[in-house]
Formats: structure tokens, sequence, C-alpha cells
């Protein structure tokens, strides 16, 4: 069928450390992978210069990485190794977006943010497309950390200025990283409070950041070096709310800046020829177009019938039922159209239906695991999706971090000392997996007896009209709570799968401004949400899992609360090693799993891609990115063919 449509809302980042927005736009391989390196030459051109000074012995390189190993690009790169540094810059490149929206401001819980309404926003640091857990200078030249990493000081490229052509200073980072402190989303406030003692300008282009003493300190130089960065004059000759949405964005240095805005309808972004920062190796080949453009839609098909209109040139398909048979349209068959499947290396993004433990009804695991034994993924698969997709089984789906069969030694070291915190079997048991169902039947017989077995267990008896009721006579009412058209074909079989059971189960639809409410406000049995991990997780896993933001956090819609949860959590924050992370990764997942908080849904290992033949990509591409709105380019003399054939607009 499909994966989730990217509602604003969606546009989140990874959990490789605590979820500033900045980093958003990584997802979607935008300007997120925006990038600076050092063209400095050091001794060790890969693991920087050290120096011993009163605090100890002190690193200033280019980079950093998160176990302090060579970084993949020396300081005198001269350009990222899967990007075409002649690429022609030019041309639009256009997406469609769902629903609409009524803010260009990501960075606060009120209003609906607009698609890539991130890309003003840089950071001192950044990442690459493919490299793991490295961080590269973008607006610092260079980054100055000691061995323990209990702070660090980046020192600034001096020619950096916003794109109103304003200097970006010291004063602008601290300003940047207090107004997220103390008015940025209430889980991010929260997890950085904990992290970080204190941001101190120590001149026009130099800024330090201290630590908490006692917190791990292995990825707080990249998170804070990750943070985006905004222009403190701007914001206070505006004087804005920074907790108010708003339709003008805030002042950013990014390479693009806002064109067009229709409200709800289109946004057009538009590359801005005096952006600082075109000097830089790492900006070479990379935001190639002229124009970024996004079209929004009601609903999935509407969409779909846009693209073969021509309205916009840019659709990475998450139909199986489309790519499957709707493309056949005259655009595809005179080869106006190319339809493509690309490697994708990237995790799975956790896509599954999550329960809302707040609810009563939700706290006893067996209900859970009833009702997840009801999904019929072999059948929808095979009946739906013409079987295109994978189960998720794990957090870290689609890499070797996913936790496998019963807990090797390493595991149990960590896992033992919690036994009582954790659900059973996860000390004794394989990792929990999705059921195994027939797909040739909506309904499987065997997991419906076993889904009977578990809610008569757990209370839950069918009365004489076939409805289960507790002890109290109340009724097992489940609401999934969706604004996707295209989800009904889903839901529906899930849901009749259900009231075989005997609960009292309902499909509600709802337009995509109450299910932002809604999932803000926690007002919600079951919603379809994802859980986009990264292969060096860091802080962000707190606010998806964590204890203290179950009920502040816009990603821990589940409301986990779970103590050995948040002590795995904090083993894989004081990894020493990659062998000791990859550990500490695998026995929290497989303790995630056995919470059975979600019912795992699907994903697939290859971008499926459609668009009008006037772009082309490098060969390969990286790993971990599209890079369609990155370091994709536009063919002039194709455009022109295109258009004179009536192709496009």
């Amino acid at each position: 069928m499909q994966t989730r449509p990217h509602h604003a809302r969606d546009n989140r980042p990874v959990a490789g450390a605590v979820m500033a927005p900045s980093s958003a736009l990584r997802a979607t391989a935008t300007a997120g992978l925006i990038a600076g390196a050092l063209a400095l030459a050091v001794m060790q051109p890969a693991l920087g210069q050290t120096s011993q000074g009163e605090e100890g012995t002190v690193t200033t390189a280019h980079g950093i990485t998160t176990f302090g190993g060579p970084l993949d690009y020396p300081a005198d790169f001269e350009h990222l190794d899967y990007v075409n540094p002649a690429a022609p810059r030019g041309g639009e490149i256009s997406i469609w977006a769902f629903g609409g929206f009524d803010s260009m401001h990501p960075y606060t819980v009120q209003g609906r943010a607009g698609r890539l309404s991130s890309i003003f926003f840089e950071s001192l640091m950044t990442g690459t497309a493919d490299e793991i857990g490295a961080s590269y200078c973008l607006i610092c030249e260079t980054i100055e950390y000691p061995e323990d990493r209990s702070w660090a000081i980046f020192n600034m490229r001096p020619e950096a200025e916003f794109s109103d052509g304003s200097p970006l200073t010291a004063d602008d980072v601290v300003f940047s990283f207090n107004v997220l402190l103390e008015h940025g989303l209430p889980d991010f406030r929260q997890v950085l409070s904990q992290q970080v003692e204190s941001a101190e300008a120590l001149g026009p282009h130099r800024v330090r950041f201290d630590f908490v003493e006692g917190f791990p300190t292995r990825d707080l130089p990249a998170l804070v070096g990750g943070l985006p960065i905004f222009s403190q004059a701007f914001f206070e000759e505006n004087d804005r709310d920074f907790e108010e949405s708003s339709l003008e964005p805030l002042l950013g240095s990014g390479p693009y800046v806002l064109e067009e805005l229709d409200v709800g309808q289109t946004l057009v972004y538009r590359r801005n020829p005096d952006y600082w920062g075109w000097h830089l190796p790492i900006m070479q080949g990379r935001s190639n177009f002229d124009r970024i453009r996004v079209e929004y839609y009601a609903d999935y098909n509407a969409a779909f019938e846009g693209f073969k209109g021509g309205s916009y040139t840019f659709r990475n398909e998450a139909s199986s039922l489309i790519w499957a048979n709707g493309y056949d349209f005259p655009a595809v068959e005179e080869g106006h159209v190319v339809q493509a499947e690309l490697p994708d290396g990237n995790l799975a993004t956790g896509q599954s239906f999550v329960f809302n433990l707040r609810r009563e009804k939700f706290r006893d695991p067996r209900v859970r695991e009833a009702i997840g034994l009801m999904f019929n993924f072999e059948w929808s698969n095979e009946t739906l999706f013409y079987g295109l997709y994978e189960r998720i089984e794990s957090f870290w789906e689609n890499s070797d971090l996913a936790a496998a069969g019963t807990p090797t030694e390493a595991e149990l070291a960590l896992l033992e000392p919690l036994a009582d915190m954790l659900a059973p079997g996860v000390l004794d048991e394989p990792a929990v997996t999705p059921p195994e169902s027939d797909p040739r039947s909506q309904l499987d017989r065997r997991n419906f007896r076993e889904a009977s077995r578990l809610l008569a267990e757990a209370g839950w008896e069918v009365d004489d009209d076939g409805r289960r009721r507790n002890a109290a006579g109340q009724t097992l009412d489940v609401e999934f709570l969706n604004d996707s058209q295209t989800f009904d074909r889903v839901i529906n079989p899930f849901v009749e799968n259900l009231r075989r059971l005997g609960i009292n189960a309902r499909h509600t639809r709802v337009d995509n401004a109450q299910m932002t409410n809604r999932e803000r406000s926690y007002d919600f049995d079951i919603i379809t949400s994802q859980f986009p991990m990264s292969f060096t997780p860091g802080s962000g896993l707190m606010q998806y899992f964590g204890s203290e933001t179950s009920d502040v956090s816009v990603f821990n819609l589940m409301g986990l609360q779970n103590e050995g949860v948040d002590r795995l959590i904090e083993h894989v924050l004081n990894a020493e090693s990659r062998t000791g992370l990859n550990t500490a990764i695998r026995a929290l997942d497989r303790a995630l799993r056995a919470e059975r908080f979600w019912v795992p849904q699907w994903f697939k290992d290859i971008h499926t891609v459609a668009y009008y033949d006037m772009y082309e990509h490098p060969e390969p591409l990286p790993p971990y990115a599209l890079g369609n709105l990155d370091f994709w380019w536009y063919d002039v003399e194709r455009a022109d063919e295109l258009r004179a054939a009536g192709a496009i607009r």
C-alpha cells in the first residue's frame, strides 16, 4: 500500500541526538545536509591537532567523530565523494505535501509548519550522507575539545552571515541556544537542560559550551554543534515571541530563502546567489536548483493526479498500488517520466500503529498483544501492497543493530541487573517479533484464537452479544485515528478483524489539523506514527522513550514510562566504543519491542521514485540519502524539450 504521507509533523529528525529541529531535513536529504568543512592544513588531517594547556590535552580539528576515530574527509578535501562538483546550477524541482500549513515556524508546537520550513537555518556543524557518527564544521572553522569532552569551543568563520547580509556571530549562537532552552519544544528544553551547563561568547567568532558534570559527554559537542542558529537582531527588531507560530520565517543563513507563499497551497524556496558559503568545499555540487517548489494536496490520489498532469515534477512514491498499476499514463509511455528504484541504506522509519499507554485499557500488555495479532501483514502485503514490502520487526530495522534471537552474553550483562524492571521474556526468550499470519485470508484463525485467549486472561470476556467486556461491564472500545484517505483500506480490514474478536473498534477520519491537535494533546487510542532512529543514537532516545518526557514530548506519543528502558538508554549514551554502543542498542531494542506499544507496519530498502526526465544524479548515490533536493541537478535542454511537448508547465 504505502508508507505514511509526509505530513508537516513528520518532518522530524532522526534520534541521533536531542531532537533539535535544525536537523529535521536530514530525513528528507535536503538542507539538513547543507554542511561545511575546513580546508585547513593540520598535522594530522583526519584526527586534528592536539596541544597541552591548563585543561589538559585539547584537540583542534575540522570535525569530530562519536568515538574519536578518524574522519573520512581530511581537512583539505575538495568536495564530498558522492556529489558532482561540476553539476550545473539552475532550474526548478517541485514536490508535493499533504494537507496544508499555517506557519513557517517549525520550532514550536503551535501551528502546522510548512514543508521544508527548516531549510533557512544552518548550524555550527553538520553530517554527511556517506558517514556514520561524524560531524564536520560548517559555520565553525574548527572545534576544540578536551579528552573528556566536558566542553567544546567553536572557532567560527568570520565570513558567515545571514541571508540579509548581516554578520553571524558568537552572540547569535548563544542567543539561539538560550531561546531553544527557554522557549523550544517542551521535551527539548527538558533534555537539553540536563546536558548543557552554559553557552558563552568568548569573542565575535568564538563560542564555548560547557556540559553538565556527570552526564555522558560523548555526543554533546556534536549535539550543540547541530543546533539551528537564528539572528538575534532580527528576533529583537521584530519583537518575535518564539513560541508563537508565524507565516514570516525567522532569519537564517542557509542557501535558500522564501520566495513565495500561498497559505496552505504552495511554497517556493529560492536559491540565494549571495549565500555566504558557496566557496566551501562541502558546498560544491550541492543546492543546485534555483527553486524548490512545494505543492499541497488534500489527499494522496489528488496529488498523484497532479503529478500526472505535470503540476509538480518529482514524486517519491509511497503507494505500492499506484507504483504497480498507476504509471501507465501518457507521460510515462512517451518517455517523459522516469520510474526508478534506487537503493536506500537508511534505517526503516519505524512506521507503526501506536497505542496510547495513558489509556487504562491499554496498560495490560496482553490487550496490546491481542490487538497486534489481528493485523494480518502477510495478507495486506499480498493483497494490497503487491508484495513490495517487508515487515518491520525492530526499531533499528534494515541494519545489524536489530536484536535477534536470545540475548548475547554482552547484552545479558546489561539486562540482568534490570530484570525486575523489564517485560517478561526479555532475558531468556528471543526478541519479540510480529506474528506471522496466513496470507490467504484476512483473518488468521490461529492468531484469532490466541488473541481471544489473551483477552480472556486479561479479564475481557465475551458477552451474549459477542462484545468484550471487563468485570465492570465496560466494552473494549478502540478508535483508530487517521487523516489519510489512502490508509483507509489498511485500517478497515484491521478494524473488521478486531470486531470479530468482540472489540468495539472503529476507524475515525479527521483532517490533518485535527490530527495534529489530537496528537499533541494525546487525545487518541491508536494512531499511525514513526520512530526514526539513527545508527549512532544519542539523547534523542530520551525524547522518544524516556520516562521524564512521557507527558511533554511530541515524540513519545505512546507515553512510555519504564525505568529499565531509561537505564538502557543511559548505557547507550555511556558507550565508549562502537562495539559497546551496538550491544547497548540491541539490548534497548529488545526491551522496547517487549513493551508491545506498537504494531509494526512495513518498509522497503529502495526509493521508488518517479520524476520528469529533466533531472540527473550522481552514480552511485550515497547510502544514507536520496538527495533529490540537495545534490541532483537540472538538465536545461531536456526541460525545454518536455515543455515543448506539453509534458510540464
